[in-house]
């Protein structure tokens, strides 16, 4: 929690959560009267504060004309906060630009978001509440309604029509009883991204290792002895550099053959710095490094977010199941033609933004170029980890403790677009850790309709990192 947090709550302020922003400019003043009514477009349309770390303002452009808000301020309730937009940045007739201030200045539970022209003393629109988001404060409709409780979509029209979420959480859909899975004190903290491939667990940990794990003979994993993977393998960018803040990992429908795909959001030497990277790793070379033979720097294609917010799940989707299933290409309008793309590896891969909860698809091209192919809401304030279902034909988006361990569905709806199909509780029995990782088992294993389910604690709480449950096939 930022200082500038903490001093809000000390100053005793009374501020009440109003029908729509507490101040907003409709007519600007102090501007010539053309450039007053283009700005007077660009709202505040959507806030984001966890009271943690996801501390976000969305921009939309409510006119007909682009408008370049270069040099534009963002500020809380203080004057002494700023966040300049940075130069070049403009917004389309109907665009969203959701802008991530929390390396700048943190938004309290009784806080306001203030949107100035360059000059910083011309208010151009602004919006205060009393309690933090759950998970965001959203216009409804977009730009010109009042501010309202909603599912979080930065970046996207917002969610007018369902309330926060869209579904009411419900119980977990298996068994309540929770085991640990490995030796006590085995991986340390950091251990984030799972993905079961049958015998098989693999694990990416924050470190930049990526774990080999088998069966240990009592329902739990261990790491596999041979090939080198007894202490994980170091992983290594493009050439050989860096340590890959490792977060996310997932396989292709050519299984570990095909090699293992890392979601990064940095370069360990690099902290301070996003890397916002898909980076793919043949996992069949001994010794105890990888070096990625291909890497996909996504960073100039998303919003800018905090070097340590950025991806924390990966998985794939198949793209027979997304063209059958009607699912809509962000880039086309139309239904997804996987033909369009030429070589890749034939599915999209998708990732999840820890810093805004969003979703995003891409198909990654085996010449190394990309296209976004979906963005999307999780409905959650984070994300830590994705895992695409194939029995059930369903995206897991999952949550740590920064969202009491929920746990979302997504499927393609009507409309050709993942939308929320279930919201449930952490299972009863498991206290609210700080999970990063979750891997369904296949159908192979579904055994009197049920079947294991496996969670990664970053923290490592009570020595263990990893944790079994199950689930209803």
């Amino acid at each position: 929690m930022t200082a500038s947090i903490a001093r809000r709550r000390r100053r005793g302020l009374t501020r009440f959560l109003v029908a729509g922003p507490l101040l907003t400019v409709g007519a600007l003043t102090g501007v010539p009267a053309a450039h007053a009514a283009a700005a007077d477009d660009i709202r505040v349309n959507e806030v984001v504060t966890t009271g943690d770390v996801n501390d976000s303002i969305e921009l939309y452009n409510k006119g007909t004309a682009t408008i370049d808000v270069s040099g534009w301020i963002l500020k809380d309730d203080y004057n002494s906060s700023k966040y300049k937009i940075a130069s070049g940045t403009t917004l389309a007739p109907g665009a969203y630009r959701a802008f991530d201030v929390h390396g700048k200045f943190g938004l309290g539970s009784d806080d306001e978001a203030r949107l100035y022209l360059a000059d910083g003393t011309t208010l151009v629109d602004s919006f205060a509440w009393s309690e933090h988001s759950a998970p965001s404060w959203s216009r409804c409709p977009d730009g010109t309604g009042a501010f309202g409780e909603a599912a979080l979509t930065l970046g996207a029209p917002n969610d007018c029509g369902t309330g926060a979420g869209g579904t009411t959480p419900v119980a977990w859909p298996g068994g309540s009883t929770v085991a640990t899975a490995d030796a006590s004190d085995v991986f340390g903290e950091d251990l984030s991204g799972l993905y079961q491939e049958g015998s098989v667990l693999w694990g990416a940990q924050n470190s930049g290792k990526l774990w080999r794990l088998v069966r240990d003979g009592s329902g739990g994993w261990t790491p596999d002895t041979s090939g080198g993977w007894s202490a994980g393998k170091a992983l290594r960018f493009p050439g050989g550099s860096g340590s890959p803040d490792s977060e996310g990992v997932t396989l292709t429908g050519s299984g570990s053959a095909g090699g293992a795909f890392v979601a990064s959001e940095r370069n360990g030497d690099a902290s301070g710095t996003s890397r916002l990277s898909v980076l793919k790793y043949d996992v069949a070379v001994g010794g105890s490094t990888l070096t990625s033979s291909r890497e996909w720097n996504l960073t100039s294609d998303l919003p800018s977010t905090g070097s340590n917010l950025g991806f924390e799940g990966i998985t794939w989707i198949p793209d027979t199941y997304l063209s059958g299933a009607g699912f809509k290409d962000a880039t086309t309008g139309s239904v997804y033609d996987p033909a369009r793309y030429g070589a890749h590896s034939g599915g999209v891969f998708f990732v999840g933004v820890e810093g805004t909860g969003t979703i995003y698809g891409y198909v990654l091209a085996d010449s190394g170029s990309y296209t976004r192919v979906a963005s999307l809401s999780s409905g959650m304030s984070g994300v830590m980890e994705l895992q695409w279902e194939p029995q059930a034909a369903r995206l897991w988006a999952v949550c740590d403790d920064t969202c009491d361990g929920r746990h979302r569905t997504l499927k393609v709806d009507a409309s050709g677009t993942f939308t929320t199909s279930a919201v449930y509780d952490r299972p009863s029995g498991m206290p609210d850790y700080n999970n990063e990782g979750f891997a369904p088992a296949g159908s192979d294993e579904c055994v009197a309709g049920s079947k294991p389910v496996y969670w990664s604690d970053d923290s490592n709480d009570g020595g263990h990192a990893l944790r079994k449950g199950t689930i209803t096939c």
